[in-house]
């Protein structure tokens, strides 16, 4: 598996989207997604960055393949184990932007009141 391929598995799994990750990044969303497609070559600066952003270690990310995350076991077919983790720090992250646009409908609904 090539690099962009685990980092697009990994964004997947953390549930962030191109968009957020060539936002963090500080690039375009296009040159974000041609990083996943193997169309650009990564310096170990930027597989840090990317790394530091997924809240993995690059090493980890490296070497990332499936049974890191999946671990099937199709002998006794009851074994079926995903791990999903989502950092504190982007729950929080994800409770402010929610607060904040119950505040901003909140203060919209008001204006749209008013103006009746």
């Amino acid at each position: 598996m090539e690099i962009g391929e685990k980092i697009r598995k990994i964004r997947e799994l953390k549930g962030f989207t191109q968009d957020y990750m060539a936002n963090v990044l500080e690039i375009s969303q296009r040159a974000y997604s041609k990083i996943e497609r193997n169309e650009t070559k990564l310096d170990w600066d930027r597989i840090s960055k990317i790394s530091k952003t997924l809240e993995i270690e690059p090493v980890d990310l490296i070497n990332f393949n499936d049974s890191m995350v999946f671990n099937n076991s199709p002998q006794s077919g009851k074994l079926h184990t995903f791990n999903n983790y989502i950092s504190d720090k982007l729950i929080n992250l994800y409770d402010k932007r929610i607060s904040n646009l119950e505040d901003e409908i909140k203060f919209l609904r008001e204006m749209v009141v008013n103006k009746n």
